[in-house]
């Protein structure tokens, strides 16, 4: 199999991140197939202009990110995606700028549908006095966004009002969710949205309910919002 990567020769630091990044990024982006069996590390080494022990690194990292698999008399193979880790961080960013398929964005609205309104819901028994204070900000902000558009900013401000429910839902579980997803929710949003479709009476109504500490309104008004008509994913 002939396969060309991005050299690393010239850095000196972070090479086996660098490296594992442009194996990733093949991986993710199906280039390099689940299956697929990795050239040897002496032709890997060749290619990326580096030692083995820095490419061996380099494999052992996305070993554990669930990308890849050795096995004796076969080699370095692509795991099935099933396997991978797409909870990770550094995988995620990792992500950032490659084109996604839609099944992708999907599968994303699922996730959320399942968590997110009882984060909201949790968010509205939960939430602190200095958390509450930051979400009016952040709403506040977010009506000031709308009154006068801008597509970036919005992302922006609407990836932050998610994250903070998470974040303010008070289980230790949730929480991670609100800084672990905030890259693929940009992602999410900056593709969903159409026409200025900020659905910003939505948002209103999962503020005001968390606001109000009630939490069946916080849920119905979450899920509401992902069921919503105003975005490209919107299935009848």
């Amino acid at each position: 199999m002939t396969m060309q990567f991005e050299t690393a020769a010239g850095m000196t630091r972070g090479l086996n991140t660098h490296i594992a990044r442009d194996i990733a990024r093949k991986i993710l982006s199906g280039e390099l197939a689940s299956g697929a069996i990795l050239p040897s590390e002496i032709e890997l080494g060749e290619q990326f202009g580096v030692s083995r022990t820095a490419l061996r690194e380099a494999l052992k990292l996305l070993t554990s990110k669930g990308l890849l698999e050795s096995r004796p008399k076969i080699g370095t193979r692509v795991k099935e995606r099933a396997q991978w880790n797409m909870l990770d961080p550094q995988l995620l960013e990792w992500m950032q700028g490659m084109e996604a398929t839609e099944e992708i964005y999907h599968q994303f609205l699922e996730f959320r549908k399942a968590i997110e309104p009882h984060a909201t819901a949790l968010a509205a028994v939960n939430a602190s006095k200095e958390q509450r204070i930051e979400l009016s900000r952040i709403y506040r902000q977010m009506c000031h966004v709308a009154e006068n558009f801008d597509a970036e900013q919005w992302v922006d401000i609407d990836t932050k009002f998610h994250r903070m429910i998470f974040i303010a839902s008070g289980n230790c579980f949730y929480v991670p969710f609100g800084n672990v997803l905030t890259t693929i929710f940009k992602w999410f949003f900056e593709y969903s949205s159409k026409e200025g479709g900020m659905c910003l009476n939505e948002h209103k109504r999962i503020y005001e309910a968390i606001m109000a500490g009630d939490e069946g309104a916080a849920f119905s008004a979450s899920l509401s919002l992902m069921k919503g008509h105003k975005h490209r994913l919107h299935q009848t």
